[in-house]
């Protein structure tokens, strides 16, 4: 039971960041990894769990900034059909 649930949460958060822009995923990639290294920062000086969440939480938010900040100039147009498609700015 706890597979299929697991399967499931991944099948849908890859669904979710099928749609994302490129600004919305280097974000989404920028905090993953930013949270990842503010916790491992915070449990490698001895932080209590607290501390370590709290690294989590900064890693994660300064990621996000950071890898939004640093998306290459693409712009979203629409051509003449309707189409929806990316370029750059």
């Amino acid at each position: 039971m706890k597979r299929i649930l697991i399967s499931t949460l991944a099948a849908l958060s890859l669904l979710a960041a099928a749609g994302c822009t490129t600004t919305e995923k280097r974000a989404g990639t920028g905090a993953v990894v930013g949270a990842g290294t503010g916790a491992l920062i915070a449990a490698a000086t001895g932080s209590s769990s607290r501390g370590v969440a709290t690294g989590a939480l900064i890693g994660g938010a300064a990621g996000a900034l950071i890898g939004a900040a640093t998306t290459p100039g693409q712009c979203r147009y629409r051509d003449a059909n309707g189409n929806v498609y990316e370029a750059a700015c």
